[in-house]
This record gives C-alpha cells, structure tokens and sequence, in this order.
C-alpha cells in the first residue's frame, strides 16, 4: 500500500462510523411516536448530516489524492 493509500484510511473510517452513527439517529427518531412534522424535522437532521460527513470525507480523499495533506504548510 502506498503512503497516499495509508493517509485515507483514518478519513474513510471515520467518514463511515459518522455516516452509520447519524443513520442510526435518524432511524432511531423515525421511530420515536411524535407528531409526522417534528418526526420529519428530527429525522432529516441526522440525514442531513451523514451527507455532509460523506461529502468531507470525499473532499479529503481528493485532497489526500493530490498531494496536499497538510494545507497548514500553505499558511
């Protein structure tokens, strides 16, 4: 495995245990007896979030891909 293989193996765990974490809320809140609109509202936060977390993880792989691994260098 080479060393950009190595460096997106911590973004891509942490990416997926985020992603099951806030499905597992938003499956969770789903099924909680509350009223249909504060269940859709309590439900599509978590989503809402798992998408985002997916899509930093994305970024960062693509970062990780292009050489720029540590952008605090640039600073």
């Amino acid at each position: 495995m080479n060393s950009h293989g190595k460096k997106m193996i911590a973004p891509v765990i942490i990416g997926i245990l985020l992603f099951l974490y806030y499905a597992g809320v938003c499956i969770l809140f789903l099924c909680v007896p509350v009223p249909p609109a504060l269940k859709l509202l309590l439900g599509l936060i978590p989503l809402l979030l798992a998408g985002v977390s997916i899509y930093v993880m994305a970024e960062r792989i693509k970062e990780i891909r292009s050489g720029e691994e540590d952008d605090l260098s640039q600073y």
